[in-house]
Protein backbone atom coordinates (compact mmCIF):
# COMPACT_ATOMS: atom_id res chain seq x y z
CA UNK A 1 0.00 0.00 0.00
CA UNK A 2 0.91 3.60 -0.48
CA UNK A 3 3.12 5.08 2.49
CA UNK A 4 3.00 8.89 2.65
CA UNK A 5 4.04 11.30 5.42
CA UNK A 6 2.94 15.07 5.77
CA UNK A 7 3.12 17.87 8.96
CA UNK A 8 -0.01 17.61 11.33
CA UNK A 9 -2.51 20.87 11.22
CA UNK A 10 -4.48 21.43 14.25
CA UNK A 11 -7.73 19.82 12.63
CA UNK A 12 -6.08 16.60 12.54
CA UNK A 13 -6.43 16.59 16.73
CA UNK A 14 -9.16 14.10 16.67
CA UNK A 15 -7.39 11.86 14.47
CA UNK A 16 -4.45 12.02 16.32
CA UNK A 17 -6.17 10.89 19.86
CA UNK A 18 -7.92 8.09 17.81
CA UNK A 19 -4.97 6.72 16.47
CA UNK A 20 -3.14 6.95 20.37
CA UNK A 21 -5.92 5.64 21.82
CA UNK A 22 -5.83 2.37 19.74
CA UNK A 23 -1.93 2.31 20.73
CA UNK A 24 -3.10 2.58 24.74
CA UNK A 25 -5.30 -0.08 24.21
CA UNK A 26 -2.63 -2.80 22.55
CA UNK A 27 0.03 -1.20 25.27
CA UNK A 28 -1.54 -0.72 28.28
CA UNK A 29 -5.22 -2.40 28.09
CA UNK A 30 -7.04 0.75 27.87
CA UNK A 31 -7.45 4.31 26.04
CA UNK A 32 -6.10 7.28 27.77
CA UNK A 33 -5.47 9.88 25.33
CA UNK A 34 -7.49 12.52 25.54
CA UNK A 35 -8.50 15.39 22.59
CA UNK A 36 -7.60 18.24 24.67
CA UNK A 37 -3.93 16.93 25.30
CA UNK A 38 -3.31 15.92 21.98
CA UNK A 39 -5.03 19.67 20.88
CA UNK A 40 -2.82 21.26 23.59
CA UNK A 41 0.60 19.90 22.02
CA UNK A 42 -0.19 21.11 18.47
CA UNK A 43 -1.50 24.78 19.30
CA UNK A 44 1.49 25.27 21.67
CA UNK A 45 3.34 28.40 20.83
CA UNK A 46 6.73 26.55 20.12
CA UNK A 47 5.12 23.90 18.23
CA UNK A 48 6.30 24.83 14.37
CA UNK A 49 4.22 22.27 13.19
CA UNK A 50 5.45 22.63 9.41
CA UNK A 51 9.07 21.77 10.62
CA UNK A 52 8.62 19.01 13.73
CA UNK A 53 5.16 17.19 13.29
CA UNK A 54 4.90 14.26 10.87
CA UNK A 55 1.68 12.05 9.76
CA UNK A 56 1.76 9.02 8.47
CA UNK A 57 -0.86 6.83 5.82
CA UNK A 58 -0.75 3.83 4.29
CA UNK A 59 -3.61 3.22 1.60
CA UNK A 60 -5.49 6.20 3.39
CA UNK A 61 -5.58 4.96 7.18
CA UNK A 62 -3.15 6.93 9.85
CA UNK A 63 -0.81 4.29 10.82
CA UNK A 64 1.89 6.97 12.51
CA UNK A 65 2.86 10.01 14.08
CA UNK A 66 5.75 11.74 15.01
CA UNK A 67 6.31 15.51 17.34
CA UNK A 68 9.37 17.02 17.90
CA UNK A 69 10.56 19.95 20.52
CA UNK A 70 12.98 21.48 22.03
CA UNK A 71 12.96 22.54 25.41
CA UNK A 72 16.85 22.85 26.36
CA UNK A 73 17.54 25.57 23.18
CA UNK A 74 20.64 23.44 22.98
CA UNK A 75 21.57 20.06 22.24
CA UNK A 76 18.65 18.15 24.22
CA UNK A 77 15.85 17.41 21.59
CA UNK A 78 12.58 15.41 22.54
CA UNK A 79 10.64 13.38 19.96
CA UNK A 80 6.86 11.11 20.02
CA UNK A 81 7.10 8.64 17.54
CA UNK A 82 3.68 6.27 17.51
CA UNK A 83 3.04 3.38 15.31
CA UNK A 84 0.95 1.08 14.66
CA UNK A 85 2.25 -2.48 14.67
CA UNK A 86 3.03 -4.04 11.70
CA UNK A 87 3.79 -0.80 9.75
CA UNK A 88 7.62 -1.01 10.22
CA UNK A 89 7.78 0.83 6.86
CA UNK A 90 6.22 4.19 8.27
CA UNK A 91 7.80 3.72 11.53
CA UNK A 92 11.46 3.95 9.51
CA UNK A 93 10.67 6.65 7.74
CA UNK A 94 9.30 8.24 10.64
CA UNK A 95 12.36 8.02 12.21
CA UNK A 96 14.57 8.96 9.15
CA UNK A 97 12.47 12.47 9.01
CA UNK A 98 12.51 13.25 12.76
CA UNK A 99 16.25 12.49 13.49
CA UNK A 100 17.35 14.74 10.67
CA UNK A 101 15.26 17.39 11.67
CA UNK A 102 16.80 17.02 15.03
CA UNK A 103 20.03 17.37 14.17
CA UNK A 104 18.81 20.27 11.83
CA UNK A 105 17.38 21.40 14.77
CA UNK A 106 20.59 20.86 17.28
CA UNK A 107 22.66 22.82 14.83
CA UNK A 108 20.23 26.11 14.84
CA UNK A 109 21.34 26.09 18.44
CA UNK A 110 23.96 26.25 18.04
CA UNK A 111 24.68 22.84 19.16
CA UNK A 112 27.59 20.33 18.04
CA UNK A 113 25.56 17.53 18.39
CA UNK A 114 22.02 16.06 18.91
CA UNK A 115 21.17 14.05 22.31
CA UNK A 116 17.49 12.82 21.59
CA UNK A 117 15.80 11.48 23.97
CA UNK A 118 12.20 9.36 23.34
CA UNK A 119 9.72 7.70 25.33
CA UNK A 120 8.80 4.39 24.55
CA UNK A 121 6.36 1.78 27.01
CA UNK A 122 8.13 -1.02 27.80
CA UNK A 123 6.41 -3.22 25.42
CA UNK A 124 5.83 -1.07 22.59
CA UNK A 125 3.86 -1.31 19.08
CA UNK A 126 7.20 -0.45 17.97
CA UNK A 127 9.38 -2.90 17.04
CA UNK A 128 12.62 -1.75 19.04
CA UNK A 129 15.04 -3.52 16.35
CA UNK A 130 14.19 -0.37 14.18
CA UNK A 131 16.02 1.79 16.86
CA UNK A 132 18.21 -0.23 18.49
CA UNK A 133 19.48 -1.12 14.88
CA UNK A 134 20.49 3.30 14.48
CA UNK A 135 22.10 3.40 17.67
CA UNK A 136 19.13 4.04 19.93
CA UNK A 137 19.32 3.23 23.69
CA UNK A 138 17.49 2.73 27.07
CA UNK A 139 18.78 5.16 29.88
CA UNK A 140 15.85 5.33 32.28
CA UNK A 141 12.88 3.71 33.53
CA UNK A 142 9.78 5.56 34.35
CA UNK A 143 6.63 4.16 36.21
CA UNK A 144 3.27 5.47 35.81
CA UNK A 145 1.78 4.70 39.40
CA UNK A 146 -1.98 4.95 40.68
CA UNK A 147 -4.60 4.46 43.27
CA UNK A 148 -8.10 4.41 44.12
CA UNK A 149 -9.86 7.45 45.59
CA UNK A 150 -13.21 7.80 46.90
CA UNK A 151 -14.48 10.52 50.22
CA UNK A 152 -14.30 7.30 52.63
CA UNK A 153 -11.00 6.32 51.75
CA UNK A 154 -9.50 9.51 51.28
CA UNK A 155 -10.57 12.06 54.47
CA UNK A 156 -9.03 15.36 54.27
CA UNK A 157 -5.59 15.11 55.98
CA UNK A 158 -4.53 17.08 59.08
CA UNK A 159 -1.36 19.14 58.03
CA UNK A 160 1.94 18.67 59.82
CA UNK A 161 2.81 20.68 62.20
CA UNK A 162 3.57 24.30 61.29
CA UNK A 163 2.19 23.32 57.79
CA UNK A 164 -0.19 25.82 55.95
CA UNK A 165 -1.60 25.08 52.54
CA UNK A 166 -2.70 27.63 50.28
CA UNK A 167 -3.99 27.20 46.41
CA UNK A 168 -2.23 28.82 43.50
CA UNK A 169 -4.81 31.14 42.58
CA UNK A 170 -2.82 34.87 42.77
CA UNK A 171 -0.46 35.02 40.45
CA UNK A 172 1.95 36.09 42.60
CA UNK A 173 1.63 32.37 44.05
CA UNK A 174 2.01 30.62 40.49
CA UNK A 175 5.18 32.80 39.87
CA UNK A 176 6.17 31.12 43.50
CA UNK A 177 5.42 27.33 42.26
CA UNK A 178 7.33 28.03 39.01
CA UNK A 179 10.26 28.94 41.27
CA UNK A 180 9.97 25.90 43.69
CA UNK A 181 9.55 23.63 40.83
CA UNK A 182 12.94 24.70 39.09
CA UNK A 183 14.38 24.44 42.46
CA UNK A 184 13.11 21.42 43.84
CA UNK A 185 13.50 19.59 40.16
CA UNK A 186 16.98 21.05 39.26
CA UNK A 187 18.53 17.67 39.81
CA UNK A 188 16.35 15.47 38.67
CA UNK A 189 17.22 13.40 35.66
CA UNK A 190 16.85 15.02 32.10
CA UNK A 191 15.30 18.61 34.18
CA UNK A 192 15.26 20.99 31.45
CA UNK A 193 15.28 24.46 32.76
CA UNK A 194 12.50 26.72 31.64
CA UNK A 195 11.58 30.48 32.38
CA UNK A 196 8.01 31.56 33.83
CA UNK A 197 6.38 31.41 30.45
CA UNK A 198 7.55 28.12 29.20
CA UNK A 199 5.87 26.59 32.31
CA UNK A 200 2.86 28.00 31.56
CA UNK A 201 2.59 27.53 27.88
CA UNK A 202 3.58 23.50 28.52
CA UNK A 203 0.01 24.05 31.29
CA UNK A 204 -1.79 25.01 28.37
CA UNK A 205 -2.47 27.57 31.24
CA UNK A 206 -5.79 29.77 29.76
CA UNK A 207 -7.08 26.50 30.26
CA UNK A 208 -5.58 25.29 33.54
CA UNK A 209 -7.44 24.87 36.91
CA UNK A 210 -4.80 26.97 39.30
CA UNK A 211 -7.20 25.69 42.42
CA UNK A 212 -5.76 22.48 41.47
CA UNK A 213 -1.95 24.04 42.39
CA UNK A 214 -0.92 23.79 46.18
CA UNK A 215 2.35 25.39 48.20
CA UNK A 216 3.58 24.42 51.11
CA UNK A 217 4.49 26.91 54.11
CA UNK A 218 6.96 25.47 56.40
CA UNK A 219 7.22 27.65 59.99
CA UNK A 220 10.72 28.73 60.23
CA UNK A 221 11.63 27.83 56.60
CA UNK A 222 8.93 29.53 54.30
CA UNK A 223 7.39 27.83 51.22
CA UNK A 224 8.55 24.97 51.02
CA UNK A 225 6.62 22.16 49.01
CA UNK A 226 4.51 22.41 45.75
CA UNK A 227 1.67 20.25 44.19
CA UNK A 228 0.98 20.40 40.65
CA UNK A 229 -2.33 18.27 39.66
CA UNK A 230 -4.72 18.46 36.65
CA UNK A 231 -8.57 17.12 35.86
CA UNK A 232 -9.17 17.64 32.49
CA UNK A 233 -8.05 13.76 31.96
CA UNK A 234 -11.16 11.51 30.79
CA UNK A 235 -9.86 8.93 32.81
CA UNK A 236 -7.93 9.35 36.04
CA UNK A 237 -6.99 12.84 37.86
CA UNK A 238 -3.29 13.28 37.10
CA UNK A 239 -0.50 14.58 39.45
CA UNK A 240 2.10 16.42 37.49
CA UNK A 241 4.72 17.10 39.70
CA UNK A 242 5.74 16.95 43.60
CA UNK A 243 8.73 18.79 44.65
CA UNK A 244 9.52 19.50 48.50
CA UNK A 245 12.81 21.34 49.07
CA UNK A 246 15.96 19.54 50.29
CA UNK A 247 15.81 21.87 54.26
CA UNK A 248 11.78 20.22 54.51
CA UNK A 249 12.29 16.97 53.72
CA UNK A 250 11.93 14.12 56.39
CA UNK A 251 9.33 16.26 58.18
CA UNK A 252 5.99 14.62 56.25
CA UNK A 253 5.03 17.35 53.86
CA UNK A 254 5.52 14.65 50.23
CA UNK A 255 2.92 12.60 52.01
CA UNK A 256 0.94 15.67 52.98
CA UNK A 257 0.47 17.03 49.51
CA UNK A 258 -0.64 14.12 48.13
CA UNK A 259 -2.85 13.36 50.37
CA UNK A 260 -4.52 16.44 50.04
CA UNK A 261 -4.75 15.76 46.60
CA UNK A 262 -6.28 12.43 46.69
CA UNK A 263 -8.88 14.21 49.08
CA UNK A 264 -9.38 16.79 46.72
CA UNK A 265 -10.11 14.61 43.59
CA UNK A 266 -12.00 12.52 45.62
CA UNK A 267 -14.20 15.03 45.84
CA UNK A 268 -14.16 15.85 42.50
CA UNK A 269 -15.84 12.70 41.73
CA UNK A 270 -13.01 11.08 40.55
CA UNK A 271 -12.44 7.70 41.62
CA UNK A 272 -8.76 7.28 40.11
CA UNK A 273 -5.29 9.36 40.77
CA UNK A 274 -1.88 9.05 38.26
CA UNK A 275 1.23 10.14 38.59
CA UNK A 276 4.40 9.07 36.67
CA UNK A 277 7.87 9.04 38.24
CA UNK A 278 11.28 8.03 37.79
CA UNK A 279 12.35 4.66 39.33
CA UNK A 280 15.92 6.12 40.07
CA UNK A 281 14.75 8.86 41.70
CA UNK A 282 17.24 9.95 44.64
CA UNK A 283 15.02 11.64 46.78
CA UNK A 284 13.21 8.28 47.38
CA UNK A 285 9.89 9.67 45.56
CA UNK A 286 8.91 5.88 44.61
CA UNK A 287 9.08 5.12 48.20
CA UNK A 288 6.83 7.78 49.12
CA UNK A 289 3.86 7.23 46.85
CA UNK A 290 3.97 3.45 47.64
CA UNK A 291 3.82 4.53 51.01
CA UNK A 292 0.78 6.82 50.44
CA UNK A 293 -0.83 3.64 48.37
CA UNK A 294 -0.38 4.14 44.85
CA UNK A 295 1.04 0.99 42.87
CA UNK A 296 1.96 0.36 39.14
CA UNK A 297 0.23 0.75 36.13
CA UNK A 298 2.36 0.55 33.57
CA UNK A 299 6.23 1.42 32.71
CA UNK A 300 8.07 3.82 30.14
CA UNK A 301 11.29 3.44 28.89
CA UNK A 302 13.28 6.63 28.09
CA UNK A 303 15.28 6.17 25.32
CA UNK A 304 18.50 8.22 23.79
CA UNK A 305 20.58 8.30 20.76
CA UNK A 306 23.49 10.95 19.85
CA UNK A 307 23.39 12.47 16.30
CA UNK A 308 26.08 14.42 14.40
CA UNK A 309 25.08 17.70 13.27
CA UNK A 310 26.50 18.77 10.13
CA UNK A 311 27.87 22.55 10.07
CA UNK A 312 26.07 25.14 8.15
CA UNK A 313 27.45 25.30 4.62
CA UNK A 314 29.05 21.55 4.98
Amino acid sequence: MALSIRPVTLDDAPAIRDLLNAIDTIEIGRPETDLNEVAADLRHPEADLARNSWLAHEGGELVGYGLLWDDSGAERIDVDHYVLPGHDAAAVLLFDLMEARAAERARENGAGRAVVHLHLNIDPTLDTAIITGRGWQRVRRYQVMTREVSPEACPVPVPPPGVTLRPCTAEADRRLAHELRERTFAEHFDHQPQTYRQWLDDLDAERFDWSLVWIAAVEGLGDAGLLVSRNDRESQGWISNVGVVEEARGRGLGGYLLRHSFAVFAGLGRDEVGLGVDTRNASGALRLYEANGMGPHFSVDTWEVTLPVRRAGV
